[in-house]
């Protein structure tokens, strides 16, 4: 299952998850929005790659990336990263993270779309999991 906060219709986050060429997701609101994939049996994670995409607006992003595993009780922080968006030179951020997870029940992905507050609506171009 997919939780949202905010979502575009005409970008929602199933297109996330489709092939490269899809034009992925994006918030219908500004501000900080969260994407929590919640699985119907725990699951061992080796790899997630995350491509973010933004031509039109020069932006600083954060995002974090973590996930609740049986046993735990809180949220476990697996990375925090920060890019800035410059286009047209810089439109591209692609993240690909080796891991193990063991029975992660919950992978949640925070997008904060600019640090510095502002307007600017989160997006993700693609998400995957292995």
């Amino acid at each position: 299952m997919v939780e949202v906060t905010s979502e575009d219709k005409d970008f929602p986050v199933e297109a996330a998850f489709a092939s490269e060429d899809a034009r992925g997701w994006r918030a219908a609101a500004p501000g900080s929005q969260t994407i929590r994939l919640i699985f119907d049996r725990p699951q061992r994670l080796r790899c997630v790659s995350l491509v973010f995409e933004e031509g039109e607006t020069a932006r600083t992003q954060e995002f974090v990336l973590r996930c609740f595993s049986d046993g735990a009780r809180t949220f476990k922080e697996i990375v925090r990263q920060q890019w800035n968006f410059s286009p047209p030179q810089s439109i591209r951020e692609v993240e690909q993270y080796e891991v193990d997870l063991y029975n992660v029940e919950v992978l949640e992905l925070v997008i904060k779309p600019e640090i510095g507050g502002g307007v600017a609506r989160a997006s993700l171009k693609n998400l995957r999991l292995s």
